[in-house]
């Protein structure tokens, strides 16, 4: 697996379904943020960034395509990685598979911007951190 690519597991639990007998699709938004938090504590280059509390990435817009039902049971993986940098935005791709046969359960794109904790204003990804966030990047 690359390097710049991560992957969470979790088995869907009872108390994740709705009352199909489906996941509930606000699971999901839960389940990627699992993965989200496990790309960063893998990273920590990155998330030293994060440590010193006076930046943050914060979600600004997330696009979720459901692809097929997961139930009580299935094992999943969510895959994440970093897919772009810009000035003041960046974008994480994540899927999340069904181990047993690789179907894309869930596919999402979450882009988010790199705010100052002191002023709540989106500041310019340069520097030290964007150094560590390009060599992260698989388009």
């Amino acid at each position: 697996m690359d390097s710049r690519l991560s992957r969470t597991t979790l088995r869907v639990r009872g108390y994740h379904l709705d009352g199909y007998g489906h996941v509930n699709n606000a699971r999901y938004l839960e389940f990627l943020e699992e993965g989200r938090w496990a790309y960063f504590d893998e990273r920590p280059r990155l998330a030293t960034f994060l440590s010193r509390g006076d930046l943050a990435f914060v979600a600004a817009n997330l696009n979720i395509d459901y692809r097929r039902a997961a139930v009580a049971g299935d094992d999943l993986e969510v895959l994440t990685r970093l897919s772009e940098i810009g000035s003041r935005r960046a974008r994480i791709h994540q899927e999340i598979r069904r181990a047993a046969d690789g179907k894309t359960v869930a596919s999402a794109d979450i882009t988010f911007v790199l705010v100052d904790v002191a002023t709540g204003r989106a500041v310019t990804i340069d520097g030290e951190i964007r150094e560590a966030m390009a060599q992260l990047v698989l388009a």
